[in-house]
């Protein structure tokens, strides 16, 4: 997994379908050229100008961390996907990205043939095995 796929919000781009897929394949959040989904390029979040300019490109450095944007974007995704973005967030900043990367790497791959399971579809996209994810990893 790679470094430029963990989106300034948090989100792990590398397990999201819109990633995953082959049609209309949407290269992640941070990368500059391609075509990115409309949801990403619509994001408030990736184009917060405080997310362009800040050193490390994560949400946590901001002033208005956490903002009401990100709050409701955790919300969904600890409903719907059993992931905490501000976890995610906290994880990164307390014990840097490569801790975080390694951590998301196994709770993403598939048990069966080592895949990638998609967050938004709890099934491998190599391999289609119907998984659960393990629950937010714990800082």
């Amino acid at each position: 997994m790679k470094a430029e796929l963990i989106a300034p919000c948090g989100i792990n781009c590398g397990v999201c379908l819109g990633y995953l897929r082959k049609k209309n394949h949407c290269p992640g959040c941070r990368i500059e050229n391609g075509n990115k989904s409309n949801s990403v390029r619509k994001c408030i979040i990736i184009n917060c100008a405080v997310i362009k300019s800040n050193e490390s490109g994560f949400c946590f450095e901001c002033d208005a961390y956490p903002c009401q944007r990100l709050k409701a974007l955790d919300k969904r995704y600890r409903t719907r996907y059993r992931t905490s973005l501000l976890e995610n967030l906290e994880c990164i900043r307390q014990r840097g990205l490569a801790t975080f990367i390694e951590k998301e790497e196994t709770r993403w791959r598939c048990p069966v043939c080592g895949g990638t399971v998609c967050i938004h579809r709890d099934y491998c996209y190599d391999c289609g095995t119907p998984l659960t994810p393990p629950d937010q990893h714990s800082l």
